[in-house]
């Protein structure tokens, strides 16, 4: 399976743990990323919210691209992958807004290509691709699996899982021999987009998630987004001295953990980036890599 691989700005700066873990386990599992060249930047979050024509124009550029490349599109960022996804849907289903962002684009984009979520490539592959590589006894894991607001949403454009009550990371999280929680927090917002503007609104939905993931007794939380894993991992400290509780739940990529049970060693995976300690759940591993 072969995929022209689209970063995004976040996986080449803050999340570059993601993008670690998520070359290293899907080249373990027979995924091949090819990165887009000079891909550029898709516009979240606020290109759609400023100018319709950028908001398909900065998508569309790296969908040509891929396109030339013969290749379908994945995405690991839920904001990318959404801007993408609803750009390819909305330049399918109209001719003149198709030619008139090829033309402010400088591109011949033909809508050949689909565009898949990192997730969705990797949950695609099947469960037993996955459990035939597990190398380490991860069952003491009990995590929450954490979907975020965007990367289901809109379901009529994702088309990928259930949008209210998603499976297809549990799924892949029981694969590898955890054992994920059943929590009603799946997919409500952490408040990604207000980090800067409105932390106190961020903080409350984050402590809604932390609490949540607590009360549901999982002892880490897994992400397939770097705006929800910075959130929930980096202000974790924050929202435990404003509400007076200890959460100390590691917020890892489900990659990361993919890697661990691979054994993968975690200099690839990218773990000393995390801010909540996550040593002792690997510790649990008994993983005897540094």
């Amino acid at each position: 399976m072969r995929f022209a691989y689209y970063p995004g700005c976040s996986l080449h700066s803050t999340a570059k743990d993601y993008n670690m873990s998520a070359k290293a386990v899907c080249k373990a599992i027979g995924i091949e990323l090819v990165e887009i060249p000079d891909w550029n930047c898709c516009g979240a979050t606020s290109a759609h919210a400023t100018n319709k024509d950028i908001s398909f124009a900065l998508p569309l550029r790296n969908l040509a691209i891929a396109e030339e490349m013969g290749l379908d599109i994945t995405a690991p960022c839920a904001a990318c992958y959404g801007r993408l996804k609803a750009a390819n849907a909305a330049l399918a289903n109209d001719a003149e807004l198709l030619s008139r962002i090829n033309d402010i684009a400088g591109a011949n984009y033909k809508v050949s290509i689909n565009v898949l979520s990192l997730l969705e490539a990797v949950y695609k592959l099947g469960a037993d691709k996955i459990k035939s590589l597990v190398k380490n006894d991860l069952s003491d894991i009990k995590p929450a699996a954490y979907y975020g607001c965007l990367l289901l949403r809109p379901p009529d454009v994702t088309k990928f899982d259930d949008a209210e009550n998603p499976t297809s990371m549990d799924v892949i999280l029981e694969s590898i021999g955890t054992k994920p929680v059943s929590w009603p927090y799946k997919t409500e917002c952490c408040g990604a987009g207000l980090s800067i503007s409105k932390s106190d609104i961020v903080l409350k939905l984050t402590h809604e998630i932390l609490n949540g993931a607590k009360k549901s007794r999982a002892n880490c939380i897994v992400v397939a987004c770097p705006l929800c894993q910075s959130n929930l991992d980096s202000r974790q400290t924050q929202v435990e001295s404003k509400y007076e509780e200890y959460f100390g739940l590691p917020v890892f990529y489900f990659t990361q953990l993919m890697g661990l049970a691979f054994g993968i060693p975690q200099r690839e995976l990218g773990l000393k980036k995390l801010m909540v300690n996550p040593n002792p759940i690997i510790s649990k591993i008994g993983f005897k890599d540094k």
